[in-house]
């Protein structure tokens, strides 16, 4: 399935080529379309995973003649290809922040870049503790912790012990909002 025209959907058909080689078996060709036997293009999963950060998904699928399921695999098929692609260079300032996210006290923890010119989320991690934030530092690593010059954050003590040991060189600003 390709990106729809003008409202119509495209559909691509095509059938790899299979090959029997003797020094390496049966083999059946790439398409440079798609990945692996996904009946959705790359270009498609592009398109609804664009489409599925402004709506719910079941609307997605809805406007474009998808199941809910597709929906799915192009987001996360999106979530991996740009944690696969993702680029940690000169980020200078980051925010950590917490969300409820079930009732009761289920929290996650959420570090962004707030440099000037990039916002986005980096990480998410489980929970409200010091040892969450301690996951996102030593998944950051200690050079790029290093050359952290701002940090963001509310007056909570576990995130102000956490912050002081691990971005000793960056300067602390507390959050106004909490």
């Amino acid at each position: 399935m390709f990106v729809p025209l003008w409202g119509l959907m495209v559909y691509l058909l095509y059938t790899p080529r299979r090959v029997n080689c003797p020094n390496c078996g049966v083999r059946v060709e790439a398409i440079p379309w798609a990945q692996g036997k996904s009946p959705l293009t790359t270009a498609m999963m592009c398109f609804l995973a664009t489409w599925a950060k402004r709506l719910p998904w079941r609307d997605v699928g809805r406007a474009f003649g998808v199941s809910w399921d597709y929906v799915y695999k192009a987001v996360a098929w999106a979530v991996e290809y740009g944690l696969l692609h993702q680029d940690l260079s000169g980020i200078n300032a980051i925010g950590v922040d917490e969300i409820a996210h079930k009732k009761g006290h289920k929290f996650l923890t959420l570090v962004y870049q707030i440099d000037a010119g990039c916002r986005r989320l980096l990480w998410i991690g489980e929970g409200h503790t010091q040892k969450t934030l301690e996951g996102f530092f030593t998944w950051f690593g200690k050079h790029r912790s290093a050359a952290l010059k701002f940090v963001c954050s509310d007056m909570w003590k576990g995130y102000l012990k956490v912050i002081r040991r691990r971005a000793q060189g960056a300067l602390h600003i507390l959050d106004r909002f909490h």
